[in-house]
């Protein structure tokens, strides 16, 4: 009997496909030190999965004194460097995506980071592992926000010619709050892999502990039924 397996597949970045948010975290910090600025690990964890224009527009409300756009690319440019160094997979994502390439699934890389980091990561994996890829800059509002996730389906939809049906039977992997009410809001089928904040209960939302030792026919049989939990 032939697997059922995803029409596509779109991983956000930071914290799903690579364990990136310690990088994040120590930049904002070292960004903040230096105009003696506290920073909280609780600050940090209620910014994961944020737009960067967002997080940028808090780090100027505590008082630092940079244009935003250059705000963001200090701290893109620091974690790109550390990520360059030593890409932190997280468990079991690099083997599903490219368990996902060999079955011929396509898939979506969809980050708010710029497209500086997000080099560096498909630097590290072979050509074509993805067939879209979004960054923040791509769009006008980022997640929470539909906009990231519907312009990935528009264009893996042009890419494979896939009619308008085939957005129900992809599936989101996310890993923050934002994320995961982006990906909903864009009507996809969404799986929640926690890594620094919990994910709170949603439907249409699977909750997974981990992608270690799961598989892509594992996200196909989500497409199409009432999820709640993993």
């Amino acid at each position: 009997m032939k697997q059922k397996l995803p029409s596509a597949v779109l991983w956000d970045m930071d914290g799903t496909l690579v364990d990136t948010e310690p990088y994040w975290f120590l930049a904002q910090r070292e960004l903040l030190g230096r105009y003696s600025i506290k920073w909280t690990q609780e600050q940090a964890h209620a910014l994961v999965g944020s737009a960067l224009p967002d997080s940028a527009a808090f780090f100027r409300e505590l008082g630092v004194p940079l244009p935003a756009d250059e705000l963001i690319g200090t701290l893109i440019g620091e974690v790109a460097a550390r990520t360059r160094a030593d890409i932190p997979w997280r468990p079991g994502a690099r083997q599903l995506l490219q368990e996902l390439n060999s079955l011929g699934v396509p898939c979506a890389l969809v980050t708010m980071s710029r497209g500086p980091l997000a080099q560096v990561l498909l630097d590290a994996l072979p050509p074509q592992t993805f067939d879209v890829v979004v960054t923040g800059e791509m769009v006008r509002r980022g997640k929470p926000d539909p906009e990231p996730y519907l312009l990935a389906v528009q264009r893996l939809r042009r890419m494979h010619g896939m009619p308008p049906e085939a957005a129900r039977a992809m599936v989101a992997v996310e890993d923050s709050r934002p994320g995961v009410r982006s990906a909903l809001a864009a009507g996809l089928c969404t799986v929640g892999v926690p890594n620094m904040v919990p994910l709170e209960a949603s439907a249409g939302l699977a909750r997974w502990d981990s992608l270690a030792g799961r598989s892509a026919a594992q996200l196909g049989e989500l497409v199409g039924r009432p999820v709640l939990a993993g």
